[in-house]
């Protein structure tokens, strides 16, 4: 699993978190072509190396030519441009889920509502341009996972359109609810809204480094300097799967999500169950539990990949009553598979092969031989023992 962890010790804005990935490797050439596809004018985009108060970075600007208006645009107008681009299907979908949260955030901060709101700077094409060209740089880095240590914002005020503001921003202080903030003896907006909505969208984790095998790293220059630490931020790119003495074995990191329940009826539980396997669940079982008052309750414990979580959390919040979900990473040691199909007198069954110390052991499809048995009119273990005989 292929992770970038933001070390954001002097804050980010969405110029550095683009710039910081070039760096790391992303191919300009590819990034500029996608994000070219935008189809807005009126821009460019320069991309050179700069040096921060004793470190080599990048920087990456949106040159805008001011001879040409760029609008105030509504969330509406801002998805229709990321949806026609030719950028990838994904790239398309995260984008717009980060406008929608800025467009949330900012209606909390000014009373309004998502399609009411106008981005200003937010929705002006160099937002646009570090929110899809962040989604880019990931897409063609292969990035499965985002990690971000906490974030510091500063301290003092930022002036915008809509005055003096205090640091945090409002919109940038409604979208880091919940998230880990940071100390610094650095002062002014050290994270704008736009990294903000990016971070909070992407990370499915704050805190440190978690433990990998470190590939690239990238540095990513903003535009001020600053007073006690360089104006940087620093994105590191590595693989999370660890490697194993077994032989014919492999590891990998999943996520188990858990919740009590006590107030939800089995039915319900069944049907959550399978709409959490129906979308990407690796596993998913639920427990008899004690709870408190004497209350007979479930345990319902969701095994997922990282990039599946915010899906499984939803599906949990919708079907069941519960407030909170508890989430855990884990790593498993698992035996390397391959399939191989076998020929049996009803049709052809897939099986499951693994290997441990020279010693293969084969196991049937249960989907293979559960249509089997249903169309042939047979016990699934006659289908189940026919293909055993085949393979052996």
């Amino acid at each position: 699993m292929k992770t970038a962890y933001f070390d954001c010790f002097n804050g980010a804005g969405g110029d550095m978190i683009v710039a910081s990935l070039l760096d790391a490797g992303a191919e300009a050439s590819s990034f500029r072509e996608g994000l070219y596809s935008l189809g807005v004018t009126g821009y460019e985009i320069i991309i050179e190396k700069v040096c921060k108060q004793g470190f080599a970075a990048t920087r990456f600007d949106v040159r805008l030519d001011e001879s040409t208006d760029q609008p105030h645009r509504h969330l509406k107008h801002v998805v229709e441009i990321i949806s026609q681009s030719a950028l990838p299907a994904s790239v398309k979908d995260q984008s717009i889920r980060v406008f929608e949260r800025l467009a949330k955030a900012e209606a909390a901060v000014h009373g309004s509502t998502i399609e009411q709101v106008h981005f200003h700077e937010v929705g002006a094409i160099d937002a646009i341009v570090d929110v899809t060209g962040t989604m880019l740089a990931l897409h063609l880095l292969g990035v499965d996972r985002v990690v971000s240590s906490a974030i510091p914002v500063g301290s003092g005020t930022v002036t915008c359109q809509h005055g003096v503001m205090p640091v945090p921003a409002p919109a940038t202080a409604e979208l880091l609810k919940g998230v880990p903030l940071a100390a610094t003896d650095e002062t002014g907006e050290l994270t704008t809204p736009t990294a903000a909505a990016l971070l909070t969208t992407l990370a499915e984790d704050f805190g440190p480094l978690p433990s990998m095998s470190l590939e690239s790293i990238g540095l990513g220059a903003g535009t001020r300097d600053g007073q006690r630490r360089p104006n940087v931020l620093r994105v590191m790119l590595g693989c999370e799967t660890c490697h194993t003495t077994i032989p014919g074995t492999e590891t990998d990191l999943i996520t188990v999500l858990e919740t009590n329940l006590d107030d939800t009826t089995p039915e319900i539980v069944g049907y959550c169950i399978e709409r959490l396997l129906d979308k990407g669940a690796l596993d998913v079982y639920a427990m008899p539990i004690q709870m408190k008052k004497s209350r007979p309750g479930l345990i319902l414990t969701v095994l997922c990949p990282a990039d599946r979580v915010s899906a499984m959390e939803r599906i949990v919040f919708s079907e069941t009553k519960t407030l909170g979900i508890r989430r855990m990473e884990a790593r498993r040691t698992k035996l390397m598979r391959r399939q191989e199909t076998v020929s049996t007198p009803f049709g052809e069954i897939r099986m499951k092969i693994t290997a441990l110390d020279g010693t293969a052991h084969a196991s049937p499809e249960y989907e293979d031989c559960r249509s089997a048995a249903k169309q042939h009119h047979v016990p699934i273990s006659e289908v189940m023992t026919a293909a055993m005989r085949a393979w052996s």
